[in-house]
């Protein structure tokens, strides 16, 4: 018989603190000095996947210069915890403002990601007015890692789809003690969070997001099939149209893997320079920003950003558990329109993998209560642009507080 005490200690909020031992540092470093290089690829350009001297020089960096232990310092700076929900343990962060009336809300990663895609958000989020805000602006934020990433539970079986963790969210943020509250997302947490908006759970006012799921159903589809763009779409819906068709066509290969075959993965299971060449080879827009940064260009992301996440997913041997995702939403659409009920944010980065039009985010979102384009980042915004993101997330949810 389950007792009660057991019951409370499978929900217990618990205190967490990331610590490596020295040795599996040493055997990383080892691992990545003894990688058998293939040959250069044989065209000048990245359509063939990740340049060998990118990831040449990410290696040399990982075994020589980063610093593993001032990252796991910044992550252990922010209160952490871990809380089993449906059997599974759930790492996130939890930082409550110093302001009254701040308002709670949940952020999810994507993939290949982690939390640190948003650790960046957390001071201006709380505490705004020490970042150009005001008191008014104040959010309590959580920041989960989803099942199967990072320092949260792997699932041993079937069924944690984006279904399940969109509920597992409200589920969490009520035993926080939010009764009221906002949810945000890109990329799978994108997705993660129009689920939410479809479930509508009692006290989530609204959701934002910065990949909106917009594409009409036949849309998506004519994409999907490498079809010419539709007569009669606009000069934005076209745009947007030839965009998603490369990502279809050419860019989400890793998807397919992930979807279709994701226990085949082995090899970046194995080797530390197999995950980082898998990792980089997102979409291309991406690929460009991530690969700029093994090239000496500090605009976004540093090398240490990326290495971030990588190191992580090593560290915790994630790559496949998180891979399972693709296989558990397979076939379900990533970019269609889902039917969210609730109030809804956009933001519109010009390097996310398409430019969502304001016309079809009106019809997929019929209580959108913010649309704006930015002029610079791209498909990880929080990561890489988080001035820009805080100011989206401010102002795209400001008419929700009461």
């Amino acid at each position: 018989m389950t007792t009660l005490s057991e019951v409370v200690d499978k929900t217990a909020i618990r205190p967490f603190q990331a610590t490596i031992p020295d040795a599996e540092l040493s055997e990383l470093r080892r691992r990545i000095n003894a990688t058998r290089w293939p040959d250069r690829e044989t065209v000048p350009d990245a359509s063939q996947g990740v340049q060998l001297s990118t990831v040449q020089k990410l290696a040399r960096y990982w075994a020589t210069e980063y610093d593993w232990r001032k990252v796991e310092a910044r992550m252990n700076a922010y209160p952490q915890f871990i809380s089993e929900i449906d059997g599974l343990d759930i790492h996130f962060i939890h930082v409550r403002s110093k302001h009254p009336n701040a308002l709670p809300v949940i952020v999810t990663h994507g993939w290949p990601g982690s939390i640190f895609e948003q650790i960046k958000i957390i001071d201006p989020l709380t505490d705004p007015t020490a970042h150009g805000g005001k008191a008014s602006d104040a959010f309590d934020v959580v920041i989960p890692n989803m099942p199967g990433y990072g320092y949260s539970g792997k699932p041993t079986t079937t069924g944690w789809d984006v279904d399940h963790i969109a509920r597992a969210w409200d589920v969490l943020m009520k035993r926080l003690g939010y009764m009221r509250y906002v949810a945000q997302g890109g990329d799978w947490g994108a997705i993660v969070v129009d689920q939410m908006g479809v479930q509508a759970p009692s006290g989530l006012l609204g959701i934002h997001t910065n990949m909106p799921g917009v594409f009409p159903a036949d849309i998506d589809a004519a994409a999907f099939s490498g079809a010419p763009a539709p007569s009669g779409l606009s000069a934005d819906e076209k745009l947007a149209y030839e965009r998603l068709q490369f990502v279809y066509q050419k860019g989400i290969a890793y998807g397919f893997q992930m979807g279709l075959r994701p226990q085949t993965l082995y090899g970046i299971a194995d080797s530390p320079v197999g995950l980082a060449a898998y990792f980089l080879d997102h979409d291309a827009r991406s690929y460009e920003l991530i690969a700029r940064a093994f090239d000496g260009q500090v605009e976004g992301l540093t090398r240490d950003d990326i290495l971030d996440n990588i190191t992580l997913a090593w560290l915790t041997n994630t790559a496949l558990s998180g891979a399972r995702l693709y296989w558990e939403y397979f076939g379900k659409g990533y970019f269609n329109v889902k039917g969210v009920s609730i109030p809804v944010a956009v933001s519109v980065f010009p390097d996310e993998l398409y430019p969502a039009p304001r016309s079809w985010a009106e019809q997929a979102y019929p209580k959108l209560i913010h649309y704006n384009k930015l002029n610079k980042g791209g498909h990880f915004a929080a990561w890489e642009q988080p001035h820009l993101f805080v100011e989206e997330l401010r102002a795209g949810l400001r008419s929700l507080r009461k």
